[in-house]
């Protein structure tokens, strides 16, 4: 005996017509994945210290901090445009300096700082020190590129394999939209693009992936067997039927990484907001980005043989 649960967040039997707004849909997604890309060449990604090179170093200082007194004090050492700001509680102090040409250069600077912090507040400790060279920053980020890169490549492959080719564009194309909209979530909100916002990005990738193969494989069932239905009647059918299950998982991922995003902390949280805007964008993208495309791409492929079945139907009835 199947017990029925007790909440669903949508009614079962669900017949909202998602390809009547298949337009609107693509050209939000189109404009906001246009925007997205001039954000990302100007004003940029606000590079963290993997891609861009550097000295991060954190400390933690007995009172308050007092900004203006640890910006005159690494001054006075002769440092010149330090990133000083806080992190986490009104005692954490992170100070960002540029990439030095040698281990040396790094080593004496890193002293400079330590000299000014403990000159502007008696008793100050240093929790990190993070240097990355130029040259190994490149690298980092080159190797990044490349990660997203492959994943991609990977997915049209496994979906191009198990599904027809219009399912594996739809999801490609959808994908690299996701991703544009990712990066100018991050262009605007002005968290640092590193290596751990390389992990929430290609995290997204899988959300997003699993999301559209789920909607893919009901739709492939339903293609089998409703042999004469309108693929846009077949998709809206699809879409209805596998909604609880699309808005129950994102509902339970987002409820998991919210408080990771509120009290993750400076590492954790920038990680959670972008992992919170995926899981919306993805959603959304299954019913308003991919199946369009599946639409617009299989309506005269997909149901070429059903056009035919239902001209021999009629003329025997």
């Amino acid at each position: 005996m199947f017990i029925r649960p007790l909440f669903r967040i949508v009614p079962d039997g669900t017949r909202i017509r998602f390809m009547r707004g298949r337009f609107m849909g693509l050209i939000v997604s189109a404009i906001l994945s246009s925007a997205s890309l001039i954000l990302f060449f100007y004003p940029g990604l606000n590079l963290g210290i993997d891609f861009s090179g550097g000295i991060v170093m954190q400390a933690h200082t007995p009172a308050p901090a007092d900004f203006a007194r640890i910006r005159a004090a690494l001054a006075a050492q002769g440092i010149r445009e330090p990133g000083v700001q806080r992190f986490g509680t009104a005692q954490d102090v992170m100070i960002r300096l540029g990439a030095l040409p040698s281990e040396a250069a790094t080593q004496a600077e890193i002293g400079k700082v330590t000299a000014a912090l403990a000159q502007a507040q008696p008793g100050t400790r240093l929790l990190a020190t993070n240097a990355v060279g130029a040259s190994v920053s490149a690298e980092l980020f080159q190797n990044g590129m490349l990660a997203l890169g492959i994943s991609l490549g990977m997915i049209l492959v496994y979906i191009w394999f198990r599904f027809e080719w219009q399912f594996a564009v739809g999801a490609v194309v959808t994908l690299l939209l996701d991703v544009t909209k990712a990066i100018g979530f991050l262009v605007i909100t002005r968290l640092q693009f590193d290596l751990v916002m390389i992990g929430a990005i290609l995290t997204i990738i899988g959300y997003s992936t699993n999301d559209k193969v789920v909607v893919y494989d009901r739709m492939r069932e339903n293609l089998r067997k409703y042999k004469t239905m309108p693929l846009r009647e077949l998709i809206d059918l699809s879409i209805n039927e596998t909604l609880n299950r699309t808005l129950g998982t994102s509902m339970t991922v987002f409820l998991a990484a919210l408080p990771l995003a509120l009290f993750g902390g400076a590492t954790l949280s920038g990680f959670a907001w972008v992992m919170l805007f995926g899981i919306v964008v993805g959603t959304s993208s299954s019913i308003f980005i991919a199946a369009p495309i599946l639409l617009f791409l299989g309506e005269h492929r997909l149901r070429r043989d059903a056009g035919a079945t239902a001209k021999t139907a009629k003329a025997a009835s």
